[in-house]
């Protein structure tokens, strides 16, 4: 199955005094990602999930390695896929890549977990099988995770 990437400019508001991309950083473009997965992979605003159906997906836990740094002007593509689905969570997985010398550089690889949440209580909850179904056919296969694997555009 395929993987979901987006590609995203580094501004130069995201850098720091170091003129590198400020760390934290990376966590807004994984969650611009998944907004852009849901509506465009899924065809679903995540805010129709979030303000309809009333299900949201907040991040309980994350690992992050950063491996290369982002300067201003250049471009990461931001790539998602699940790696896990739990009863009430999700597991995913995000690398962010750039080129150098026209070559593709891997800047950081992450696993964020997700917890579905009934946006009204407040608590968690089954994830939907609509949602299981869809998020299903993201699955990371075992060859994206040794490098070998290549995301197809959504």
């Amino acid at each position: 199955m395929p993987l979901f990437s987006a590609t995203y400019p580094i501004r130069f508001s995201d850098v720091d005094r170091a003129g590198i991309l400020y760390y934290p950083r990376f966590l807004h473009y994984f969650h611009c990602c998944f907004e852009d997965f849901f509506d465009r992979a899924l065809a679903i605003p995540y805010n129709h999930a979030l303000d309809v159906e009333r299900l949201g997906f907040p991040t309980v836990h994350m690992e992050v390695d950063y491996l290369a740094p982002l300067r201003f002007g250049d471009k990461v593509e931001i790539t998602l896929g699940v790696e896990k689905l739990g009863t009430k969570s999700v597991t995913w997985m995000y690398t962010g890549v750039t080129a150098r010398e026209n070559k593709p550089v891997t800047c950081v690889r992450a696993t964020l977990v997700t917890a579905c949440l009934n946006m009204d209580t407040f608590k968690g909850t089954d994830l939907p099988i609509k949602y299981r179904d869809l998020f299903g056919k993201f699955m990371v296969p075992d060859s994206h995770r040794t490098g070998f694997y290549r995301p197809v555009k959504g």
